[in-house]
């Protein structure tokens, strides 16, 4: 009997990955992997993607882990790194590094190093999260550029805030600006996450930085299709316990959801310790032998409980899949009032992790 399980289908990691190059074909793909790849186990991802151009990564241990499991690809720092004693660590795992405020270019400029670093620029071009003010681009490129410690082919970079709405003009405004202050400069430029890389093929440049959708999860709206693109994750439990009950029965703690008629109920070995979202509502579809109950009653810790049906057929041990083949992790996660990213970032390490058949 299987217990919570998240299956990892490489194939279709690789399928994947060939799908996004194919949108973007004359751009270098940085892949990122940060949180765990997402859920799908840092190593494991990056391992799968041995012609990925570079890796992207939020922090430094992330990186070093990446060094240890015998990755030598480029591998990059999204938010650059937190303190001036982190630089020598960067030089001696051969770590790339953002640039995003003066603290990190002062830190570099005034470092004694061994060998230049790899430096991205990130410009602030109306995210407002990370990013040097367009006013301030001038003054780090040349400072950047001057400096003993820098390797002379700097990228250019910035963040699109709402990419995944089409009609938004923010994003149009943004691609705007970026070409206008990056027009003087024979650099190499990033713009595009996962969303970019679908609907603005101009934010492309010569580097693209996909996330979500390499793990086979749309970055759109529901009701965007996303053709090629499969999940990487399937997670799955099993049914450990089927029993009967009577109109009026309540179900779980607090008693929050009541039978309205008779029925029968499975638990499923899998809850909030696993990563399952606590605040998954009555009603939030759960694949069983092929058709989707609901979730009825309070995630527990480790185990939910669904709603079968009078005549349910189904027994102790079934596979149940939360989300994943036959069940998209967008729908659990409308259901959920949240977004996929937090439902597969928030896969805990009690979960197995099984490779998928060939």
């Amino acid at each position: 009997m299987r217990t919570a399980t998240a299956i990892i289908d490489l194939i279709a990691l690789g399928n994947n990955y060939r799908k996004i190059q194919s949108l973007s074909p004359n751009a270098k793909v940085l892949a990122v992997l940060k949180a765990n790849g997402y859920g799908h186990g840092l190593e494991l991802i990056a391992k799968a993607l041995p012609n990925a151009d570079a890796f992207g990564v939020a922090r430094i241990d992330e990186a070093l882990a990446l060094r240890a499991a015998g990755i030598e690809r480029p591998i990059v720092l999204l938010e650059g790194f937190f303190a001036k004693e982190d630089i020598d660590t960067l030089v001696e795992h051969n770590l790339q590094t953002i640039v995003h405020n003066e603290q990190q270019l002062n830190a570099i400029i005034d470092a004694k190093l061994k060998s230049p670093l790899k430096i991205w620029l990130k410009i602030d071009t109306g995210m407002h999260r990370l990013g040097i003010n367009p006013d301030q681009l001038t003054q780090f490129y040349q400072a950047l550029s001057q400096s003993v410690n820098v390797q002379k082919n700097i990228i250019l970079m910035s963040h699109l805030g709402c990419a995944d709405e089409k009609n938004n003009q923010a994003t149009p405004k943004q691609v705007a600006l970026f070409n206008e202050l990056t027009a003087d400069f024979s650099l190499e430029k990033s713009m595009a996450n996962s969303a970019g890389v679908l609907l603005w093929p101009e934010s492309h440049y010569q580097w693209i930085r996909p996330g979500l959708l390499l793990y086979g999860v749309s970055p759109l709206p529901m009701d965007t299709c996303v053709d090629g693109i499969v999940p990487v994750m399937t997670l799955q439990s099993s049914l450990i316990a089927v029993r009967e009950i009577t109109a009026g029965a309540a179900v779980g703690y607090s008693g929050a959801w009541v039978s309205e008629k008779n029925t029968t109920i499975g638990v499923v070995a899998i809850g909030y310790g696993d990563g399952y979202p606590r605040h998954a509502p009555n009603g939030t579809p759960v694949l069983i032998n092929g058709r989707c109950v609901p979730l009825i009653g309070r995630v527990s810790m480790d185990m939910i409980t669904v709603d079968l049906g009078e005549n349910s057929q189904d027994q102790v041990g079934d596979v149940v899949t939360l989300w994943g083949k036959g069940l998209p992790v967008e729908k659990v996660a409308e259901f959920s009032t949240t977004i996929p990213y937090e439902l597969l970032c928030n896969i805990t390490r009690r979960v197995q992790v099984q490779l998928a058949q060939e």
